[in-house]
């Protein structure tokens, strides 16, 4: 595959500005570093911003949402017929993330790259028509390079409406059954290690299903490791469309200078993918919460990534994201308006 978009350079954080923000914290009526985490987030969101005193008021949120081929093998408490249910629930502002998104002001478009079961054309959804799902990755390549090429355009088009709305932050989600298990078969390939050690329950699976879960992952990765050298070649064979498109977004936010909070486990697949494709997105990639999922704890410190939350959340649909968004609005808040100790008349250190 010849240089694409993707490969294209990222914008830098600004580091005088960073510098400047750090120098502020030390000013500001504490004792340093005692709002710990805040204060990192603060000086972080200031050096993406190139602004010494941040925001985060301009919230874009986008759920993109495709089915998955290897759901015919059994790997799914759910039908597939939910997806296409959950894009309805979605626009019509029933689910969690619909809530959310009310409730911080925040856009939200839902993106439809291709359900297995057919859907009337749905108001406030943005239908692709990528495919009627993936390919079930038991028996070939999950997508074709033409498909994976438009999954990728589709979340860096995402990423550009947010950049023409001036948002300070990006947050992808995903929905899909099937989901969780194509997130694994990437993460156990990037990460190299066998299923047993990441594997999870998904939407519910008991423990037989977690291990009928596991031997199909396994299946896979024993047909497609030998013909995957780039991990563009793994998220062809391997993941979904929704993936695909979460990590193309990823890549276009930090190219255009978003700042980006990920959400759990399928989200961090993404961003590991994206930092792999162009590692110096990574700048630009917050990590909203650690999920229940067992791998995600192993994605993270991949991506030496520090969750603000660790609630044992594991819906998805950028939901984990959306709750960690005020603690973002908190620490720009403390870092703008405490006062220093010179504006305070307070002593720096006991008398």
């Amino acid at each position: 595959m010849s240089e694409q978009w993707w490969q294209q350079g990222c914008q830098a954080p600004d580091m005088l500005v960073r510098n400047k923000a750090q120098a502020r914290q030390q000013q500001l009526t504490k004792p340093a570093g005692s709002l710990g985490q805040l204060e990192q987030l603060a000086i972080q969101l200031a050096a993406l911003q190139g602004n010494q005193r941040p925001s985060v008021e301009r919230i874009s949120i986008a759920i993109f949402a495709g089915d998955h081929g290897v759901v015919a093998e059994g790997i799914s408490a759910f039908p597939q017929e939910v997806t296409g249910q959950m894009l309805r629930n979605f626009v019509a502002g029933g689910a969690a993330i619909s809530v959310l998104a009310r409730q911080l002001g925040a856009t939200l478009e839902v993106i439809d790259l291709g359900t297995a079961t057919p859907l009337e054309p749905l108001r406030g959804v943005r239908h692709l028509h990528i495919g009627t799902g993936t390919e079930n990755f038991l028996h070939g390549p999950a997508m074709s390079t033409a498909q994976l090429l438009l999954a990728l355009d589709a979340g860096q088009a995402s990423a550009l409406r947010a950049h023409e709305a001036h948002s300070q932050l990006f947050i992808g989600g995903e929905m899909g059954i099937g989901n969780t298990t194509a997130a694994t078969a990437l993460a156990c390939l990037l990460l190299d290690c066998a299923a047993v050690d990441l594997v999870g329950p998904g939407t519910g699976l008991d423990s037989a299903g977690v291990a009928h879960k596991a031997e199909v992952i396994e299946q896979a990765l024993e047909l497609h490791r030998p013909a995957i050298g780039e991990p563009i070649e793994a998220l062809q064979r391997l993941g979904g469309f929704e993936i695909a498109a979460l990590t193309g977004a990823y890549l276009a936010c930090a190219q255009q200078g978003i700042a980006v909070l990920v959400d759990g486990f399928i989200c961090s697949v993404a961003a590991l993918l994206a930092v792999r494709l162009n590692p110096d997105c990574r700048d630009w990639l917050l990590f909203a919460h650690c999920g229940a999922e067992p791998g995600h704890k192993r994605l993270l410190k991949e991506l030496h990534g520090e969750p603000l939350l660790d609630l044992g959340l594991r819906l998805g649909e950028g939901s984990g994201a959306a709750l960690a968004v005020p603690l973002l609005q908190l620490a720009c808040s403390l870092h703008n308006e405490m006062a220093t100790f010179a504006e305070a008349a307070v002593s720096e250190s006991p008398a």
